[in-house]
Order: C-alpha cells, then structure tokens, then sequence
C-alpha cells in the first residue's frame, strides 16, 4: 500500500492533500507541522552550506518516514529548490529509510504532465478529465485561500474579540477539508467566510501603520520558517502586507517577469532570480504609495535575496523608507526577533509622527 507525503509549506498542505488523495486514491500522509524538532532533525543530516527550505523539507520527510509513509513526492524550482529531490532521496537512504522518491520537477519546474502519468501509475481508473475535475477544484482552493488570507493579515492587530480571526480561520479549514468539492460548493465557502471576516469587529485608526513584507517564498509562505512574523507585526497593531503566495507563484509569476523588469529598469537590468526581482519591484511600489516601512525575510543562505539586499538599501536610501532584514536558520530566536522588531516599530511610528 503506496503511503504518501509531500513537503509542508504552510496552510497549502490542504489542497495539496485533496488533489492527492483523489487522483492517486492512495493514503496520504501530510507532514507535521514545522516544529522546533522538524528543523533540528533537517539539519543535523544536511550539509551546512544548503539553504533552510531544504532543511525544513528534510526534516520533514524524516518526520512523515517515521509515521509511515513509504512514497516522498518533491515539487518545486526557481533557484536551487529545484535540484534538492537527488541530494535529499540519497541523505534519507543513507540513513536506512525504505522509500520511494517521486521528483516532479522537470527544467527546474513541475510539470503538469508528470503529475499525471504518476497518478495515473498508481490510479488506473484516472483519466484526464477526472484529473482536470480535481486539479481544477485544488486551484480554486488556492485561489479562495490565498483571497481570504488578505483581509485577517491586514486586521488582525485591529481585532477587538481575541483570536476572532484565528478562529475564524481555523473554521474556514474545517470545512474546506470535506472531501467532497465543486468548483460551485467552494465558491459558496468563500463567499460565506469573505462575509465572516468582514463582520468581525475591528478597532482600526484611519492611519495606522503600514508595512509590506518581502523576499523569500519559503520564508514568507511558511510561517514557523520565520519565526511567526506576520503575527508579531499585528500584534504591534500594525497593517500587515504580503503579496507573495501559491496563487501568484502557480498562476501569475511567469506572465510577469517582463513587466517587472521594465518596472525596475531604475535598479534591474537582469532577472536576479527566484524571488529576488519581486523583492525589489515590490519595495519600489511599496515605497512609491507611501508605505511607513518594509520587511525583508529570507532564509539563511539564500542566494537570490542576498543579491536583492544591496540594491533594497538603495532603493531604501532613494525614497526614504525604512527597510529591515531578517534571516532566518535554525539559531534564530524568538527574543532577538521581537526586540528587533520592536525597534523597528518604534523607528517607523517616530518617523510617521515627525
């Protein structure tokens, strides 16, 4: 019996579990969320040069090998995320673990069609309409959660119930994992949690500071990789905006690269790969409405966004907004986050005053 796991990024470990299960009627095992115990397991058996993402899956994998599964399917690309699947499948072999290792990545990107012919390997009865059916309902999943994330991100320092739009939100989840969808049924969930958010009471000045979040993907769209910053920003009663998720990277990311780069022709000449780009363009245009400040995330030892920091500190200079670094590895602490940010937000509140 074929025992499935997948890298946890977040709240994405929903759909991603919905289309699994239907298109390989197989059992799939999600991973634990990212814990303290996840990070020191990827990294006592990593090299030391690798970058957190591949920490965090390793561990991960150790961790969902552990519960049972006998099947690792890895997916991803853009920077050297893309060339993990080989280095991770012989790590966890050399440990003794009895396994398959499925690699969808194909030209540093998953392929579609990869996904498919696997599924259909294991599902004979699939067949590509059933297959669209159910990868059609997962991006819709992606689409109504990535949509419903924006509201709580930008309020939740405004709440007046604590934990109302966590609840909330945990809520939404429940009833997202029924296993039965429509594309009609989850349009209707997320009409139906648009209106929940909404009606959650708020105490929010009209000028409350704004910051933007920028950088790594992995940093930015799994919240225990960055220490839970997007809370602690709220918690500062501070309007919180991200703009990287699985909806843009999937749907919308390479239809852009072009307009990105015009759009920065001030400060880019070449992609810089990843999410370096974004991390400069989006700096620009955060900078440009006036936003009271930026923070920058990205694992340690990613190389894209060490490329995009100097030119961050220009754009910091040119427009006069302040801008923070963060990086993050497996010695990151809590308390020297929170002291920094705090510090931060102090800077930015005296600037707005002054």
């Amino acid at each position: 019996m074929n025992k499935i796991t997948f890298p946890h990024m977040g709240d994405y470990y929903i759909p991603i579990n919905y289309l699994l299960e239907n298109i390989t009627k197989s059992i799939v095992i999600v991973p634990p969320p990212i814990t303290k115990k996840t990070i020191e397991l990827g990294s006592k058996y990593s090299p030391d040069y690798v970058c957190m993402p591949f920490k965090y899956n390793l561990g991960n994998f150790i961790e969902a090998l552990e519960n049972g599964a006998n099947v690792i399917l890895q997916a991803g690309g853009g920077c050297r995320y893309g060339y993990y699947a080989e280095l991770q499948e012989q790590i966890l072999k050399d440990l003794g673990y009895k396994f398959e290792f499925v690699n969808f990545i194909e030209n540093n990107h998953v392929s579609i069609f990869n996904i498919y012919n696997y599924a259909k390997s294991l599902n004979k009865k699939l067949n590509i309409i059933s297959f669209s059916y159910y990868a059609l309902n997962t991006a819709i999943m992606i689409i109504i959660m990535d949509k419903l994330s924006k509201y709580p991100r930008e309020n939740l320092g405004f709440e007046k119930e604590k934990n109302s739009f966590l609840n909330t939100k945990r809520q939404f989840q429940e009833e997202l994992k029924m296993k039965k969808h429509t594309p009609l049924s989850l349009v209707r969930l997320f009409l139906k949690y648009k209106r929940k958010y909404k009606s959650l009471p708020i105490n929010k000045p009209k000028n409350c500071l704004k910051i933007g979040l920028v950088g790594e993907l992995y940093s930015i769209m799994e919240p225990n990789s960055s220490n839970n910053i997007e809370l602690k920003l709220a918690s500062l009663g501070i309007e919180v905006h991200r703009f990287t998720t699985l909806t843009y990277l999937l749907f919308q990311k390479k239809h852009r690269l072009k307009k990105l780069l015009k759009k920065g022709k001030k400060y880019l000449k070449y992609h810089l790969g990843a999410d370096a780009t974004e991390s400069v363009v989006l700096s620009m245009e955060l900078a440009e409405k006036h936003y009271d400040g930026i923070v920058h995330i990205k694992s340690f030892g990613c190389t894209p966004e060490l490329n995009a920091m100097s030119i961050l500190e220009k754009i910091s200079t040119d427009y006069e907004i302040p801008i923070i670094y963060f990086s993050f590895d497996s010695g990151t602490s809590d308390v020297g986050i929170e002291t920094r940010i705090e510090a931060f937000y102090d800077m930015i509140l005296q600037k707005k005053k002054d």
